[in-house]
């Protein structure tokens, strides 16, 4: 090994730090769900922006969330099959 590669070796060595179980660092980098989430898994599907833009406008003008819209639609759909609705919203 050439002189500088030992050098390059040794300045490595004095400056990794191994990181500690409590480096708050660490502990940030999980990903935090709401309490609302928890214990459940997206569904989703690909539609085109009108679609997108006409759910959202719907949305707005009833006061409600694109996520109730859509327990709704699911629900409906799910009695119009003779199964029985989740009440998700």
């Amino acid at each position: 090994m050439s002189k500088f590669g030992a050098m390059r070796q040794q300045r490595a060595e004095r400056t990794k730090v191994e990181p500690s179980a409590s480096d708050p660092a660490i502990e940030s980098a999980a990903p935090v769900r709401s309490a609302a989430r928890q214990g459940k898994k997206a569904v989703s599907a690909y539609f085109s922006p009108e679609v997108s833009r006409g759910l959202n406008v719907l949305a707005a003008e009833n006061g409600t969330t694109l996520q109730a819209l859509m327990g709704e639609a699911i629900d409906l759909l799910m009695r119009q099959y003779g199964k029985h609705p989740f009440g998700e919203r």
